[in-house]
């Protein structure tokens, strides 16, 4: 029977914490990003099987029964209450605020359109400001999908008349 999340996210997250590394560090050992593999402990994305014995060399504690759930599509859900966490509140405050602008810049730079969230790469890095302060940077890495014009001819679901 299938795991509940929740609890197979607490015994990946233990997993994790018993091996005293970072995100960063596993992210190192796996050629994966620090957000990736939080996502894959996280139960948010599906351990690939080429990955499996790799992600497990960086945490040898991820049972047999672990990767196999992990390989399993995931529901990427979130708790509804995570908005109020304020972490989590000022990103979605900062992506509202500059959206427009962003969403201006792209369609001025690739035309309409939109960038993927599935053909995605995530990273969130920790620099210097010039003023010495730590800064972070979350970086979105997605790939540009353009709107089609819909023309009926392209439409292969319907049925072509003669």
């Amino acid at each position: 029977m299938a795991e509940n999340k929740a609890n197979l996210t607490n015994r990946l997250q233990s997993v994790k914490l018993d091996s005293g590394k970072s995100y960063g560090q596993i992210a190192k050992e796996t050629g994966l990003t620090n957000v990736y593999v939080a996502q894959l402990l996280r139960r948010q994305a599906q351990l690939k099987p080429e990955t499996a014995p790799i992600l497990r060399a960086s945490l040898p504690d991820l049972t047999e029964d672990l990767l196999h759930e992990m390989m399993k599509p995931p529901l990427r859900s979130y708790d509804p209450n995570l908005i109020q966490e304020p972490s989590v509140y000022r990103l979605n405050e900062a992506v509202l605020h500059f959206g427009e602008s962003i969403k201006e810049i792209i369609n001025e730079e690739f035309g309409d359109g939109i960038m993927s969230a599935i053909d995605f790469y995530c990273s969130v890095d920790k620099v210097k400001g010039v003023d010495g302060k730590d800064r972070v940077v979350v970086t979105f890495d997605g790939k540009y999908l353009p709107y089609t014009e819909q023309k009926s001819e392209h439409m292969v679901s319907r049925p072509q008349t003669s």
